[in-house]
């Protein structure tokens, strides 16, 4: 088969002078990748997984729910004081993870796009958390790409920043339903948005709507990866 015949009919692959076999490989791995490229990291969490509660939403599907929020999950803290707990790579967190020596814990991989991270920053300043601190915050600010390798996707979490600590839409009684209403977007797998563009288009509904007031102002679309196999 002719490379002008590849060309005609498999609209991803684009010919150049490059070998054809790495080319084509190139240009398939952008199209997987396409949903994180934007994405900045946040950091990595060790975290459990938690069961619906009777106050949230009934269409949340349970057991085994994904959060980056305290709110939601137990988290495995950086130092022995606990005041961080926001793992800077998935080497030190996977350490973590065998260490505490608890069941039913995993790695979680988390990043902002781009475009959301100065409201965030902002957000996280306000709490009195700056760039001069490290962790989180210099990270989001240095813009260091995710995902990294390796990392599977899980799905988008909706989170806001308040006082130290994050809050997600499924903490805050009647979110999801308001959500659900106004823009057909729910959560699927893990609790979690599949869709980048649903859960951007959720977040700054929820932004405008005011409705976490007086928690959280601004919400954002969290990407959450699996960095580690859990127990």
């Amino acid at each position: 088969m002719s490379d002008d015949h590849i060309q005609r009919h498999d609209p991803l692959i684009v010919l150049s002078r490059s070998p054809l076999k790495m080319h084509i490989e190139i240009e398939r791995e952008k199209g997987e990748n396409a949903v994180e490229s934007g994405y900045v990291l946040a950091g990595y969490r060790v975290a459990t997984r938690a069961d619906r509660h009777d106050w949230q939403d009934v269409g949340l599907a349970g057991p085994g729910l994904v959060s980056m929020s305290d709110c939601m999950v137990d988290l495995v803290p950086v130092d022995p004081d606990g005041w961080d707990d926001w793992f800077a790579g998935p080497q030190e967190a996977v350490i973590a993870h065998e260490h505490a020596g608890r069941p039913g814990l995993h790695v979680l991989g988390v990043g902002f796009a781009a475009a959301d991270v100065p409201g965030v920053l902002a957000d996280i300043a306000d709490g009195g958390w700056d760039t001069s601190a490290g962790s989180l915050p210099e990270r989001l600010a240095r813009g260091e790409r995710f995902p990294s390798p390796g990392g599977r996707r899980l799905g988008f979490e909706l989170v806001g920043f308040d006082s130290g600590g994050w809050h997600t839409w499924t903490c805050i009684g009647g979110l999801v339903a308001a959500v659900r209403q106004a823009t057909g977007v729910q959560p699927g797998p893990w609790g979690l948005i599949q869709d980048e563009q649903d859960a951007r288009r959720a977040a700054q509904w929820l932004t405008d709507s005011g409705l976490g007031d007086p928690k959280v102002f601004r919400w954002a679309a969290a990407l959450l990866t699996d960095a580690a196999r859990s127990d």
